[in-house]
């Protein structure tokens, strides 16, 4: 994590706050988190700082020693939907080369994986899914209308959207092009 890199740079202070508060919430010191993660209490301290390159590989192992998820330390800790992250989680050396962590959600099965094509026109109406069930949609081409219930929403190559599928959805092109998505189904 580079600190002058713009988007990198909040959620280098997301990181460093959140280190600090599930730490503090454990009841655990610098050095104890490090001796239970396997990473250097000086490391720690940077990371809590705000001031160190952190590898993904390192920042999974400090949220299994804190007992939380990855995305728990990436995200805003006072975001609006806790499900939307959203953060770019790491930067490569050729400029452009990027991984964003869009959303998270629960799952107690599996997570299905699914690419979409919807020809203009076309449609697909999905049945309600039991509860604790969850979508996340991300169109890469086209422009999607997704529909949940009442409310319709249309999403831009691009854009995301993650939601309870124990409601009746529908996802729709009523474009001129070819809509193509990607639909991870959380069971």
């Amino acid at each position: 994590m580079h600190r002058d890199s713009g988007p990198r740079a909040s959620v280098l202070q997301h990181v460093s706050q959140n280190v600090r508060r599930l730490r503090l919430r454990a009841l655990l010191s610098q050095s104890a988190l490090a001796e239970k993660s396997g990473v250097s209490r000086r490391m720690l301290v940077d990371i809590e700082a705000g001031e160190k390159n952190v590898s993904l590989t390192t920042l999974d192992r400090v949220a299994a020693a804190l007992d939380v998820a990855f995305s728990d330390l990436i995200q805003a800790h006072d975001a609006p939907d806790p499900s939307r992250i959203n953060e770019v989680a790491w930067a490569g050396v050729v400029t452009g080369s990027h991984a964003v962590l869009l959303a998270k959600a629960s799952a107690s099965r599996e997570v299905e994986l699914w690419q979409w094509r919807l020809e203009p026109g076309e449609h697909y109406v999905s049945e309600t899914d039991p509860d604790n069930w969850s979508v996340q949609v991300f169109v890469f081409e086209g422009s999607l209308t997704l529909v949940l219930g009442e409310e319709e929403r249309v999403l831009a190559s691009g854009e995301f959207c993650s939601f309870a599928s124990n409601v009746r959805h529908a996802y729709r092109n009523d474009g001129a092009v070819a809509v193509r998505y990607i639909r991870n189904v959380v069971i």
